[in-house]
């Protein structure tokens, strides 16, 4: 099985305000994809931000990449 990667820009709202982006940020996946509203809760909760109000995805694609992270912590599915 080849390992698969998402690679995307993100943007985050607070809702106390300020924000935080990101773009060609890389997220280890199991399958060949990844619904945005699960990526956006897995984003949250692997930076473990608080008060966040709004997550937008953008520019999401796949790609066949090794994992760089242990297998036993890929928990993200969709």
């Amino acid at each position: 099985m080849t390992d698969k990667r998402v690679v995307f820009d993100f943007e985050i709202h607070f809702s106390n305000g300020g924000g935080l982006k990101g773009w060609d940020f890389r997220l280890d996946i199991e399958g060949d994809d990844i619904a945005d509203d699960v990526l956006a809760d897995y984003i949250v909760r692997d930076m473990r931000l608080l008060m966040v109000g709004s997550v937008r995805i953008d520019n999401k694609r796949i790609i066949a990449e090794a994992h760089k992270r242990e297998r036993d912590t890929v928990a993200i599915s969709g």
